[in-house]
């Protein structure tokens, strides 16, 4: 399992992470994917692509990481609303 080490790192994993599931449908040229980056209003992320990156982010960071059963735990409106930046302090918080 990788050590994390800074938010920044977390951060750069996670634009990397989106760029391979997405940049193929949006230009992220056009767009910085930052800490406020909307999964939903931004990115237009479908259920499939969480599912990839919920895939990516263990593989990433190991088995400690639940992305899955983390969004499963939310409301509709608070994974409608969610950002780049919870995902990073999820990430955080689980090591």
């Amino acid at each position: 399992m990788l050590q994390i080490q800074n938010e920044q790192q977390i951060l750069n994993d996670v634009r990397t992470m989106i760029a391979g599931i997405i940049g193929q449908d949006v230009d992220l040229n056009d767009q910085e994917i930052a800490l406020d980056t909307s999964f939903n209003r931004d990115l237009e992320l479908e259920s499939i692509e969480f599912v990839v990156l919920s895939e990516q982010l263990q593989n990433r960071y190991g088995k400690d990481i639940d992305f899955a059963g983390w969004l499963a735990s939310k409301e509709l409106q608070d994974i409608i609303n969610l950002r780049v930046g919870d995902v990073v302090r999820f990430i955080e918080q689980c090591h």
